[in-house]
């Protein structure tokens, strides 16, 4: 059974995405920017309190990960 995503601190949402291979490549004012050798492009999220679950669920789309792989290394962290 999959947990339902839920806001989360940006913190624990860079160490989720570094896990799954991404890395920072900068900060834009308020958003996060991180990449992937060979993603098509970045994933972008705001660095506050509680990210929204539509900009994770966009992300999670952007970089193929399912909702599955990232409950599970939500888990982890």
């Amino acid at each position: 059974m999959s947990r339902r995503i839920t806001t989360i601190h940006y913190k624990k949402l860079i160490k989720i995405f570094q896990e799954l291979g991404f890395k920072i490549d900068r900060f834009h004012g308020d958003h996060v920017v991180m990449n992937k050798k060979g993603a098509i492009r970045a994933i972008v999220f705001q660095a506050i309190k509680d990210v929204p679950i539509f900009q994770i669920e966009n992300n999670l789309k952007i970089a193929k990960i399912t909702k599955e792989e990232y409950i599970a290394v939500l888990k982890l962290i």
